[in-house]
């Protein structure tokens, strides 16, 4: 009776164990396994003191604050997950949960994105940022279906940066000038020679006598100390280089709801303070450039800025005109794009 008695007893435990353990119960540490916090990796190509690498320190910060701890996130910048040339792609085979790369690094691949990038008259990041973000939402790059867009900002318009003063059409041409992929053909109809070429390479590439510049947002004088080289800037505002970062589709589905929306919520905030900062660290680079460096600031006539002006004049008309012929809604992306530009600078 008793052996009877301590045998039902020990059924019993063993039941409640397995009640216990199908509802989540605990792990070996003894810590519910609900309590465990989410871990994602988000990856980037370039340097930490990089202003996109800035972002996305505060994109961290804010989602790990807002989550309370739930969700950790571990950054991997500098390429050291995945480089310029494969990162969305390495975010769809799960490599990275995240990544952050520019679209205009890969002519063709997301159609009207490229009609932002060109000159479109932003007057700063924080305009430019908005703007951008504003328009991935509404007209989402078919290539990133699979993805989810967690973050989108763009630089300030870009600057020419060189080892010699370029004052003139004359004084740019021939000379060898690195640029984002996409947009070659400004560089070109300026009567430069452009080289495609990712920002991680510019350094050796001045060095070496590759190139005599770069077409780029200015804070990159400081942040890749490129001032150390390029002694003149031109006064001249050109392209907007744009960035999006995604998420893996699979591991977006996976996030419980409140921290989707915690991650939705920040997708224009981060637009807007990336902006700013951008806008802020590029006043900084320039004055650190001058002090340090001796960098000169060169300002075009209005005869010859007249010039440039005609000269890059059609380039949107011409990408507006190929999109619509492949079927793109192009026209309506144009004329949101101004709408937005003029709604955000007026703020």
């Amino acid at each position: 009776m008793k052996r009877k008695a301590v045998f039902s007893l020990i059924a019993l435990m063993f039941l409640l164990s397995a009640i216990l353990s199908g509802c989540g119960g605990r792990s070996e540490s003894g810590k519910a396994e609900s309590d465990k916090p989410i871990k994602l990796t988000y990856a980037f190509f370039a340097p930490a003191n990089t202003f996109p690498a800035k972002q996305m320190e505060k994109w961290k910060e804010e989602v790990e604050k807002r989550t309370n701890g739930k969700v950790q996130v571990e950054l991997f910048p500098g390429g050291t997950l995945l480089t310029d040339k494969n990162m969305y792609d390495g975010v769809r085979d799960g490599v990275a949960d995240i990544g952050l790369s520019c679209p205009t690094y890969e002519p063709g691949r997301f159609g009207l994105i490229g009609i932002s990038d060109l000159p479109s008259g932003f007057p700063n990041s924080k305009v430019s940022s908005q703007v951008f973000y504003d328009l991935v939402r509404e007209f989402p790059p078919d290539a990133l279906k699979d993805y989810k867009i967690i973050a989108a900002f763009a630089t300030e318009p870009a600057h020419l940066m060189t080892k010699k003063p370029v004052k003139s059409l004359d004084d740019l041409k021939g000379m060898q000038i690195r640029i984002s992929g996409a947009l070659t053909p400004v560089l070109r109809d300026l009567g430069a020679t452009p080289v495609g070429m990712g920002m991680a390479e510019v350094p050796e590439a001045l060095q070496t006598g590759i190139i005599d510049g770069l077409v780029s947002s200015r804070e990159v004088l400081k942040d890749l100390k490129l001032a150390e080289s390029l002694k003149y800037t031109t006064d001249y505002p050109l392209t907007v280089t744009s960035f999006i970062a995604v998420m893996n589709k699979d591991v977006w589905e996976s996030l419980p709801p409140d921290v989707q929306k915690v991650i939705d919520e920040l997708g224009p905030e981060m637009a807007r303070w990336t902006g700013e900062y951008h806008d802020n660290h590029v006043q900084e680079a320039l004055k650190w450039s001058a002090r340090e460096h001796g960098l000169q600031v060169v300002t075009l006539s209005e005869e010859e800025k007249a010039k440039w002006d005609a000269k890059l004049k059609p380039l949107q008309d011409k990408l507006v005109k190929d999109l619509k012929a492949k079927g793109l809604p192009a026209e309506e992306y144009r004329n949101r794009l101004y709408e937005l530009k003029d709604k955000y600078s007026r703020k």
